[in-house]
């Protein structure tokens, strides 16, 4: 059975049986690449010409085979090298003997007459030929720069007078903002509640100081609002906590337009009290411990 060579397209008659399974790696003789010859490769004997040179005979030929291929080659390359007749650049040298001795003056005759022909042909300017032509950037219209100043300014003048009129919102949303409203000189009522007319009065009672606070709740809202609980402290001439309690609204609810009247009474302030602070019931008093 023949096998032929993926590379040169030369056919060896080999035995089916001495591929095996998976298999051979074997060599072509003539242009000495390897390659893997498997069953599945081998081409039927009708297909192959009857003169084919076997495996046998041509690892048998050996070095003879190679060296007549190399030989071959070579006598290509040389067929197909063309040969050109070259005169010997020493051609326009003086001869050794008589005119060895005026080669100086060959050599100065020779760089004068350059000089000349340079001289009365002037400098000469060759342009390179322009290999490539970038393409041109496309031109991008740009709005101008008078018509685009006052339209930045509009929309940034409605960017800040959104912030400043839905700033609950927005602190709502992103409650860091709320920092950024401080900062800038804006209070931010989340709850939508006010407190109006506050008033502290001092009173006795049975012989004992009692402290009356009293005030008005408004709402700011356009909305019913639930009303939580008041949160009442008494602070010290440092700031810090004496005494809190909290007071239970008697309206639950604030409608558009509404107010709540509020009143509470501290019997015995501390001597030490110096302001009181009002504010509403939150989630921070409760994980504080207070009621």
């Amino acid at each position: 059975m023949p096998i032929v060579c993926p590379h040169c397209t030369t056919s060896y008659a080999i035995k089916a049986s001495t591929l095996g399974e998976a298999g051979r790696t074997v060599r072509c003789s003539r242009c000495r690449e390897v390659w893997l010859a498997r069953p599945e490769d081998v081409v039927e004997e009708a297909a192959v010409p009857v003169m084919v040179p076997s495996l046998a005979t041509a690892q048998s030929a050996g070095p003879d085979l190679a060296a007549e291929w190399e030989a071959m080659g070579r006598h290509e390359d040389a067929a197909e090298t063309p040969v050109v007749d070259s005169p010997s650049i020493s051609a326009d040298w003086p001869a050794e003997g008589k005119d060895a001795a005026d080669w100086p003056a060959v050599a100065e005759a020779d760089a004068a007459a350059h000089a000349d022909a340079a001289a009365a042909g002037g400098k000469r300017r060759f342009a390179l030929p322009r290999l490539f032509r970038l393409p041109s950037l496309p031109r991008i219209p740009f709005m101008p720069v008078v018509g685009a100043l006052p339209t930045a300014c509009a929309a940034m003048g409605a960017l800040i007078i959104a912030l400043l009129v839905w700033r609950s919102d927005v602190v709502r949303l992103l409650p860091q903002t709320a920092l950024f409203y401080r900062m800038v000189g804006f209070d931010v009522n989340l709850r939508g509640l006010a407190f109006k007319d506050l008033k502290i009065t001092n009173e006795t009672v049975d012989g004992k100081p009692v402290l009356v606070i009293e005030g008005v709740i408004v709402g700011q809202t356009r909305k019913p609002v639930e009303l939580p609980r008041l949160r009442f402290a008494v602070r010290d001439a440092q700031g810090a906590e004496i005494y809190a309690w909290n007071a239970v609204l008697e309206q639950s609810v604030l409608n558009p337009g509404e107010r709540a009247f509020f009143k509470s009474r501290l019997a015995s302030p501390p001597p030490e009290g110096r302001n009181i602070d009002i504010r509403f019931f939150n989630k921070r008093d409760l994980t504080g411990g207070h009621v």
